[in-house]
C-alpha cells in the first residue's frame, strides 16, 4: 500500500499487584532460576517463545487482558510469591567468610574484564565458549557473594542467527539488538543525567555511554558508542561483536581496556584486583599506568603497581590465536600515551613483543602487565607455559609463573530442573550448597535405576521435541516433502526416545574436527547398519562467516546426512543457540568431542552433559584430561607425536570406531530386559558423581580467589602503602638487577663427589660473581632430581647459605647436605634474583645454571 509506514508499540499497564515482575526482568538472576522463567512462560507460552525467552521484551508485549487475569489467578500469584521470596532470600543471604587465602576483605573489589558475556539469549552479546564461561564466572561470583564487578562492551549486533539451506550452505543473519528489550539500564549520575566517559583517539574523543546489567548480587557495566556525540564511524565501532577490520578491532579493545577502567573510575569503584579474561582487555594496564604516572610515579614503579594486582587468564592454545597489531597501528593510537608517561616508541612496543615477531601481541602485554597468569586446564596451563616461555627466557616452562585453573560450569544454569526433586530426595535438601562435597554426590548412586533412567529419557524426549521443531522448519523452508521429513526424523522420536543418541554441538572450527566421525565411511556404515541397535548422531554448531573451512565442514555433514544409508541417522540441526545447547547437553546419551590434541584449551560442553547424566566420549584434552577416571566415560588417547595430520586423524578415528563398535553401542543395548541397560545407568551415575563436585563454578571461583584474587589484593596493599613505596622499591631493585645480570657468574669451588654411602654428608661450596649486587639479592640453590627428570615443582631444592667474600666481587655460598634417598640422583646449581616483594620467584625470567 502507498504512504509512509509508522511503527507503534503499545505496552501493557502492569497492575500494582504484579509490579515486582518488572524487578525480576531486570536482574539476570532469571537466567539461572528456572522457576522465574517458567513464571513468565505461564502467562503466554506462545509469546514467550516469540520474544526468544526475554522476560523484559515479554512484559512489554503481553496482552493487557492476560495481565489483568493474572491478578485474579491464585495459582499464578502463589507461584509469583514463591519466586519473589526466593529472589529476596538470594539477595539478602548473609555474606559468609569470603573465599581466598588469606580471605578477601570486605573492602576488596574484583573487576573482571571480558570482550563478551553469555548469560542468556535475552542478552545477545556473546559468540561462544569464552562468553558463556565469562557469564558463568559472574554468576558464580554472585552465588559466593564475592565483591565483584564485570566490565564489557554493548554491541548493537551480537553473534549471527544461522540457517542452513538444502545444500548445507550456512547463511548468517544479523539483526540489531533493541536495548530497550534487554535486561540493561543506563547508569545515571546524581543529577539524573546519563553517565558517559571519553576515550582519546587520534584527533578526536570517542564518547561511550555506560549501561548496567544486574547479575544477582553484582553488576556488569557495558560501554556503548552509538551516540549522537560521536561521528558515524565511531558510532559503529561497537556495532558488531568481533566485526570489522583490524582498525575496528583495536578500537574495540581500547574501549574495553581504557574505557572500561575509566568507567569504573567515574562510577567511584576502586578495584583492588583486576582480572583480564583473555587479551582483548589488556590495554587497561596502560590506562592504569597513565593514571599513576599522572600522580608523579615513575613509569617503572607504576608498571609494578599495576601488575601486582592484575590477573590474566588466557584461553588460547595456539600462538596464532592471540590478538596482535602492527607496530605502526599501536603507535598511532598510543603515541600520546608514550609522551604522557615518558616512554619512547621501543619502550611501549617491547611490552607487546614476543621473540623476534614484528607485531604487538596483546597476550604479551597482558603477561607483562600482570603478575598472576593462568591457563584454563592442566594441559592448557602446560601449553600456555610453553607458548609464553619467551616472557621468562632463562626459566624452564615447567617452572615459569604460568599457572592454571580448570574451567567449570554454573550448575544452576545447566543442570536440568528434572533432577531437582530426585536430588532433594536422595542427596538431601540443600544439595545445591554442597556442590563440592564428594560424599554428597556419591549419593547419586543410591537413586533407583528406574527413576534415574526415566529422568534421562524425559530429558532426551525434550531434546528430540526441539530437534523435530528445528529440523521441520529447516526442511520445509528448503522445499522438502512431509513424507521425506518422516524418514529424516524416524530415529529421533520424542514419543519413543529409546534410540542411542550421540551429540556433537560446538563452534565449527577445524581443530574441533566435527568430521572425524566420517574418516572411514565404510567402517561407519558397518557400525550404523545394525537395525537392532540403531544410533542417531545429532550435530549442531556455527562456523564463523569468514571461516570457509568451518563452513565446508557443515556442508560435508549435511551432504552425508542425505546419503541413503545415513539418512535419519545423522542430523545437522540449524540455529545453534543457548536454548538448543541446553537441551542437547541435557538430553543426549553420549557427548562426542574429538579436538586435535592439545588445542582444546578446556571445553565446558562435556561438563554440562556429564552433570546431567550424559556420558562423554572424548579425546583426552582440556578438562577431560582431568575428569576421566576410567569408569565415567570413554577416552580417545591422542595419537603419538610426530605423525602427519592425516595419519593422526586415521589413528584417532580408529579408536573412535572401536569404542563405538565394541563398548558404547553394545553397553547401551545390553541386558535391557528392564527397559534399560544397568551397566549404562551405572556409568551415567558415575558421570554425575565424579564430575559434579570437581567441575562446578563454586570450585572454580573459589580457586581463583585462593590462588590469585586474595594474593593480588594483598600485593596491592603492600605495593601501594606509604605512597607506593613498595612499588618504587621493587622497580629500583629490578633496574639494578637487570643492569648487573650480564656480569653475574657461577663456579664450583670444591670437587664433585660421584658416590657416597647412605648417611654420609656432602659439602657444596659455590663461588658467585655478584657484579656489585648484595648477597641477599640472589638465591643460590641446589636442585636434586632423578636422572632425566626436569627441574619441576617435584624436584628437591636446597638453598645455599652465604659464607664470605672471596675478592674481586666474588662471594662464597655453601651448604652441607645428607641425602635421605638411595639410588642415582642428579643435581644442579642455579642462581636467580630474590626479593621479598616479588610475586613469583621467577617473575623476572632470570636464572643462571652452573
Amino acid at each position: 500500500m502507498p504512504g509512509t509506514r509508522y511503527q507503534l508499540e503499545v505496552n501493557p499497564e502492569i497492575p500494582p499487584r504484579l509490579s515486582r515482575l518488572e524487578e525480576l526482568t531486570n536482574n539476570l538472576w532469571y537466567s539461572w532460576d528456572r522457576p522465574t522463567r517458567s513464571l513468565f512462560a505461564r502467562l503466554s507460552p506462545g509469546l514467550w517463545r516469540a520474544v526468544h525467552y526475554s522476560p523484559k521484551a515479554f512484559l512489554k508485549r503481553i496482552d493487557q487482558k492476560k495481565v489483568n487475569e493474572a491478578t485474579e489467578d491464585s495459582v499464578f500469584l502463589g507461584t509469583m510469591n514463591r519466586v519473589l521470596s526466593a529472589f529476596d532470600s538470594y539477595l539478602a543471604e548473609p555474606r559468609l567468610e569470603l573465599p581466598g587465602k588469606p580471605p578477601l576483605q570486605a573492602t576488596d573489589l574484583v573487576a573482571y574484564f571480558c570482550a563478551e558475556f553469555g548469560f542468556h539469549e535475552s542478552l545477545p552479546i556473546y559468540s561462544g565458549g569464552l562468553g558463556i564461561l565469562a557469564g558463568d564466572h559472574c554468576k558464580g561470583a554472585s552465588d559466593l557473594h564475592l565483591p565483584f564487578v564485570a566490565v564489557g562492551l554493548l554491541y548493537r549486533q551480537g553473534y549471527f542467527r544461522q540457517t542452513i539451506d538444502r545444500d548445507g550452505n550456512q547463511t548468517a543473519h544479523y539483526g540489531d539488538n533493541d536495548f530497550d528489550d534487554m535486561p540493561i539500564a543506563p547508569v545515571r549520575g546524581e543529577d539524573g543525567r546519563e553517565l558517559r566517559i571519553g576515550v582519546d583517539f587520534p584527533g578526536r574523543t570517542v564518547w561511550a555511554k555506560i549501561w548496567r546489567a544486574r547479575v544477582g548480587t553484582n553488576s556488569l557495566y557495558l560501554l556503548d558508542t552509538d551516540l549522537d556525540e560521536n561521528s558515524e564511524s565511531d558510532r559503529g565501532i561497537l556495532h558488531q561483536l568481533y566485526g570489522g577490520d583490524r582498525r575496528t578491532r583495536i578500537e574495540q579493545e581500547i574501549l574495553l581496556g581504557v574505557g572500561g577502567a575509566r568507567a569504573l573510575n567515574v562510577l567511584g569503584l576502586k578495584p583492588t584486583v583486576w582480572h583480564i579474561n583473555e587479551g582483548h582487555a589488556a590495554f587497561l594496564v596502560l590506562e592504569r599506568i597513565r593514571n599513576m604516572v599522572a600522580q608523579n610515579m615513575p613509569f617503572a614503579a607504576a608498571l609494578e603497581a599495576a601488575a601486582a594486582n592484575t590477573v590474566f587468564t588466557t584461553h588460547t592454545a595456539v600462538p596464532a590465536g592471540h590478538d596482535h597489531f602492527t607496530d605502526d597501528m599501536v603507535m598511532h593510537y598510543f603515541g600520546d600515551f608514550c609522551q604522557a608517561v615518558g616512554l619512547d616508541r621501543n619502550g611501549l612496543l617491547d611490552m607487546g613483543r614476543v621473540g623476534g615477531a614484528g607485531e604487538f601481541n596483546m597476550t604479551a602485554l597482558a603477561v607483562r602487565g600482570s603478575r598472576f597468569h593462568n591457563g584454563v586446564s592442566r594441559i592448557h596451563g602446560e601449553v600456555s607455559s610453553r607458548i609464553c616461555a619467551d616472557m621468562w627466557p632463562q626459566v624452564t616452562p615447567l617452572e615459569n609463573p604460568m599457572d592454571y585453573v580448570t574451567n567449570a560450569v554454573h550448575v544452576p544454569t545447566f543442570l536440568a530442573t528434572d533432577w531437582h526433586e530426585t536430588f532433594d530426595r536422595h542427596l538431601g535438601l540443600g544439595w545445591q550448597h554442597r556442590l563440592c562435597d564428594q560424599n554428597c554426590w556419591d549419593g547419586v548412586k543410591r537413586i533407583p535405576d528406574q527413576i534415574f533412567w526415566s529422568i534421562r529419557q524425559s530429558l532426551k524426549a525434550q531434546l528430540l521435541h526441539l530437534v523435530h521443531s528445528r529440523v521441520r522448519a529447516q526442511h520445509m523452508r528448503n522445499q522438502g516433502s512431509e513424507a521425506h521429513l518422516d524418514r529424516v526424523l524416524r530415529y529421533a522420536d520424542p514419543n519413543n526416545p529409546t534410540v542411542l543418541t550421540i551429540g556433537f554441538a560446538r563452534r565449527f572450527a577445524t581443530y574441533k574436527r566435527a568430521a572425524l566421525l566420517f574418516n572411514d565411511l565404510d567402517w561407519l556404515r558397518e557400525i550404523m547398519s545394525d537395525a537392532q541397535r540403531p544410533v542417531v548422531f545429532i550435530f549442531a554448531g556455527k562456523a564463523h562467516p569468514a571461516d570457509e573451512p568451518g563452513r565446508q565442514l557443515i556442508r560435508q555433514i549435511a551432504e552425508l546426512s542425505r546419503q541413503r544409508e545415513f539418512e535419519g541417522r545423522i542430523l545437522m540441526v540449524e540455529g545453534y543457540d543457548l536454548h538448543l545447547a541446553r537441551r542437547m547437553v541435557a538430553g543426549v546419551d553420549v557427548w562426542l568431542n574429538n579436538p586435535i590434541y592439545p588445542l582444546e584449551a578446556s571445553g565446558t560442553s562435556g561438563i554440562k552433559a556429564a552433570i546431567n547424566g550424559a556420558i562423554n566420549l572424548s579425546v583426552l584434552d582440556g578438562w577431560w584430561g582431568e575428569g576421566y577416571d576410567g569408569k565415567n566415560g570413554w577416552a580417545i588417547k591422542p595419537a603419538a607425536d610426530g605423525l602427519d595430520p592425516s595419519q593422526r586423524d586415521a589413528d584417532e578415528a580408529r579408536t573412535l570406531y572401536e569404542l563405538l563398535q565394541d563398548s558404547v553401542i553394545p553397553m547401551y543395548y545390553r541386558n535391557t530386559s528392564l527397559g534399560y541397560s544397568p551397566e549404562w545407568v551405572a556409568m551415567a551415575k558415575q558421570s554425575i558423581a565424579s564430575i559434579m563436585p570437581r567441575f562446578n563454578m563454586q570450585r572454580m571461583v573459589t580457586e581463583y580467589a585462593d590462588k590469585f584474587y586474595s594474593r593480588a589484593a594483598e600485593q596491592w596493599r603492600r605495593y601501594s602503602a606509604d605512597g607506593f613505596s613498595g612499588a618504587r622499591e621493587l622497580a629500583a631493585w629490578k633496574a639494578r638487577i637487570r643492569a648487573a645480570w650480564p656480569r653475574v657468574g657461577v663456579r664450583r669451588i670444591n670437587q664433585a663427589v660421584p658416590r657416597i654411602r647412605f648417611g654420609e654428608t656432602l659439602h657444596f661450596a659455590i663461588g658467585v660473581q655478584l657484579a656489585g649486587l648484595a648477597p641477599n639479592d640472589l638465591t643460590v640453590e641446589l636442585v636434586f632430581t632423578r636422572p632425566g627428570e626436569p627441574a619441576t615443582a617435584k624436584a628437591r631444592r636446597y638453598e645455599l647459605l652465604y659464607e664470605c667474600p672471596l675478592g674481586d666481587g666474588e662471594h662464597r655460598f655453601s651448604r652441607e647436605l645428607t641425602p635421605d634417598q638411595c639410588g642415582k640422583m642428579e643435581y644442579r646449581v642455579r642462581v636467580f634474583p630474590t626479593h621479598e616483594l616479588l610475586t613469583h620467584p621467577f617473575e623476572m625470567g632470570m636464572t643462571i645454571w652452573l
